[in-house]
């Protein structure tokens, strides 16, 4: 029904950047919020950064200052602008959206398949 594709992962060393994106298709009739959240090995998932459809943003503490997320609704597309990456930020990075799907009253969330990113020191 909805398939959220995430690219831009991969390594990078400690202090440089990457961007992630993440693109939503489907049976879509509106998407509410849109984000990031992470998982490293042994630890549970947690929230990186979230924008809502009124604009909002949140962010962990822990990425605030370097991390930025931005969102196109015409591409249903959320990207993670990554500075300053720490080698704790290591971690598969997995898109998430709260759809409204066509027809449906009924409102659904969706992963995508994730994407590792992995800073070394």
């Amino acid at each position: 029904q909805v398939q959220l594709v995430e690219s831009g992962g991969g390594l990078v060393q400690a202090g440089g950047s990457l961007r992630l994106s993440c693109a939503a298709s489907g049976s879509i009739f509106r998407i509410n919020a849109m984000g990031w959240y992470r998982q490293a090995p042994g630890k549970q998932r947690e929230l990186v950064a979230t924008y809502n459809s009124d604009g909002g943003t949140n962010y962990a503490d822990s990425v605030k200052g370097r991390f930025t997320i931005s969102r196109d609704n015409a591409k249903n597309t959320v990207y993670l602008q990554m500075n300053s990456l720490k080698p704790e930020d290591t971690a598969v990075y997995y898109c998430n959206a709260g759809v409204w799907l066509n027809g449906s009253p009924y409102y659904n969330d969706y992963w995508g398949q994730g994407t590792q990113v992995t800073v070394s020191s």
